[in-house]
């Protein structure tokens, strides 16, 4: 398979997808939206919908995107989002270290979790001092056991769990209780309003196992109570800023991902734009050239960067965040905003900067991110694949109702790269 004569931009729009929703009018915010670029692009191509991971999952990010890349991970052979992460920071890993992602947050006077994130937005000098202040002062049972604790964006920290002696294992469950660990990956649980740190277990009844899991929960005990003890949180509460009371974990890994290069996978020159640690790692882990390419929101930038980048390259992934955390705070006026946002910025510019004849523009999410459910969930979520050069469906707007009718139909995640690369070849040869 030779793709080195095909061009593709493919955009990932994270938690995009999303159910009718009563601040709408029973609209999904992507119907709601004014997307008059989006439009444009829909109307020359063709649509369809993705399942990311699987029905019945519903996935966190790391595992979605890996699929949606066309990578199909078996549960068993997931190396687990707390190794990605630690990767995507340049954290000192090796195979044999515990690896996992946390969120800090915040606890009430009995232990009741009242904030998952801990305000979401929290200044990095305060997350690398209560971090650097867990490292210094934690005491673990076994003298042979350190931890590496590194805060990335906001809320998230990345943990990292060393025993000198013998390797950890990941055969863990989470302390989060709003995820359980099935075979490494993340799964969203349906949760009720009184959440409290969970107790880490062995997931199998091996000494390693129950060792690994003694460890996390001295991790997680001791931090309680240093954090509660911090200079850090007594200045946050002066400040009417929320405590960083604890670091909720999930996601342990134990070993380096094993995975064919993307740019060997596909004959192509791939490579990508993107911002958070997640992404990062599965850069690092495909071999993909990241592209610097601003901030976060600075969509104008990413989409000149991605235009560009078809000079020399021959496809370019861009994850654009902003859709998931509105679906996460349950925002849905806020996540149509910012889809209209996205399109006259982000959208606008990139079709500014291609030649439709040439490059082919491939836009769908990693999952959706429902707003009435606050969290991910295994709804399908639009994906379509645009170019002068693609055959039109009839297809007038990218929403989760005109993907139902698309003639490219119901796709897994895994799938998606392979079959954008059929369209695109079939109608240029």
């Amino acid at each position: 398979m030779n793709n080195s004569d095909t061009h593709m931009i493919y955009v990932l729009l994270d938690g995009v997808g999303d159910l009718p929703h009563p601040d709408l009018d029973g609209k999904t915010p992507l119907q709601a939206a004014n997307t008059p670029i989006l439009d444009k692009i829909a109307s020359n191509g063709a649509i369809g919908e993705v399942i990311s991971v699987g029905k019945g999952i519903a996935p966190e990010s790391d595992i979605a995107v890996f699929n949606m890349l066309g990578y199909k991970f078996n549960h068993a052979d997931y190396a687990g989002r707390g190794v990605i992460e630690a990767i995507g920071i340049g954290l000192d890993f090796k195979d044999g270290d515990l690896a996992l992602r946390g969120n800090f947050s915040t606890l009430d006077d009995q232990g009741a979790i009242i904030d998952r994130r801990a305000g979401r937005h929290i200044e990095k000098e305060d997350a690398t001092g209560v971090a650097k202040e867990i490292e210094e002062k934690i005491k673990f049972s076994n003298p042979d056991t350190e931890v590496a604790v590194a805060p990335t964006i906001g809320h998230r920290v990345t943990v990292r769990i060393r025993n000198n002696s013998q390797k950890l294992s990941s055969k863990i469950t989470n302390t989060d209780p709003a995820y359980s660990n099935i075979g490494g990956m993340g799964v969203a649980k349906a949760v009720g309003d009184f959440l409290k740190i969970e107790k880490c277990l062995p997931l199998e009844e091996v000494e390693n196992s129950k060792f690994t899991a003694d460890l996390v929960n001295e991790f997680s005990d001791q931090s309680v109570k240093i954090l509660k003890e911090s200079g850090i949180n007594q200045k946050r509460a002066e400040q009417n800023k929320k405590h960083l009371s604890c670091i909720l974990l999930r996601d342990a890994g134990n070993k380096y991902p094993d995975v064919i290069p993307i740019n060997e996978k596909y004959s192509m020159n791939f490579s990508c734009i993107v911002d958070m640690p997640v992404e990062l790692g599965i850069s690092e882990v495909l071999k993909m050239k990241a592209f610097e390419a601003g901030g976060l929101t600075d969509y104008e930038e990413k989409a000149r960067v991605a235009a560009k980048a078809m000079e020399t390259q021959n496809a370019i992934y861009v994850h654009l965040k902003g859709p998931d955390e509105f679906g996460h705070d349950g925002d849905a006026i806020g996540k149509m905003k910012n889809i209209e946002e996205i399109d006259q910025r982000f959208f606008k510019t990139l079709v500014e900067n291609i030649d439709s004849s040439k490059v082919a523009i491939i836009i769908s999410a990693d999952h959706a991110t429902p707003c009435i459910n606050k969290g991910h969930s295994d709804d399908p979520v639009p994906v379509l694949v645009s170019g002068d050069f693609i055959k039109k469906d009839g297809t007038t707007r990218m929403t989760e109702e005109q993907a139902k009718k698309g003639s490219i139909g119901l796709l897994e995640g895994a799938q998606v790269v392979e079959k954008s690369l059929e369209l695109i070849k079939s109608q240029t040869e």
